[in-house]
């Protein structure tokens, strides 16, 4: 059982140690205005001018000067070394969705980890931001107004089967996995509805396209998730 649970009533920005420009930190916010760090991510926000609400991890990544900066009562130490920091986070935030910036590159291993976790998680709505896309755990069901033209890949994380409709090549009956067939560059000839038969599907659409990504998820019909015990965390 997860013993406490940052539950927020407003979407969640989730910064990690990772590469984040102080420009893309304060877009994020304004789409998420709660600031969670995962563990060295604190020290990126207080550099960038910005206090974190909560800051989770195993808290060995975090300066002197950041701890002095924060209140003591906004970290929660995750002493636990099976999971990475991201997924750490990933399980205590229950919010309309997050945003999650400094999780992917350069590192190849690290975005890997985002991956993984974020299909092991898909009932959480997570978006991972990167340089030029955006990525995440395709629910049961999504209908995304996108624009023609815009680029749509789907990567299998698991062996899963699909139905879209406004995609121009189409993925009814299509076996897709890890070591055989992936749906790298479909394109999106206006909106499009997407349905999987399990979870472990990524959606990677251009950092163009986030809101409208937004927006489908919050419409989305969600994957099950298990209810952890949970006690109250500030932002809710």
């Amino acid at each position: 059982m997860i013993a406490e649970i940052v539950q927020s009533s407003l979407p969640v920005t989730l910064l990690g140690a990772g590469a984040v420009r102080t420009a893309a930190l304060e877009a994020a916010l304004r789409l998420a205005p709660l600031l969670v760090a995962a563990d060295g991510g604190a020290n990126k926000a207080v550099r960038a001018g910005r206090l974190p609400d909560r800051v989770i991890g195993d808290l060995d990544s975090v300066t002197a000067a950041s701890r002095a900066a924060i209140p003591p009562e906004r970290f929660l130490r995750v002493a636990e070394q099976e999971t990475t920091d991201f997924e750490k986070c990933l399980v205590r935030i229950e919010a309309p969705h997050i945003l999650a910036l400094g999780f992917a590159g350069p590192r190849a291993d690290h975005t890997l980890a985002a991956w993984n976790a974020l299909v092991r998680h898909p009932a959480r709505r997570c978006v991972v931001l990167t340089e030029k896309d955006v990525a995440f755990a395709a629910p049961r069901r999504l209908a995304l107004d996108l624009r023609p033209g815009t680029r749509v890949s789907l990567f299998p994380m698991a062996r899963i089967a699909g139905e879209a409709s406004g995609l121009r090549w189409p993925i009814g009956g299509l076996d897709f996995r890890p070591d055989g067939r992936i749906g790298t560059s479909n394109l999106a000839e206006g909106p499009v509805e997407m349905g999987f038969t399990a979870p472990g599907m990524l959606v990677i659409l251009p950092r163009a396209a986030l809101a409208r990504a937004l927006a489908g998820l919050r419409q989305a019909t969600a994957w099950p998730a298990a209810g952890p015990g949970r006690s109250p965390a500030r932002g809710g």
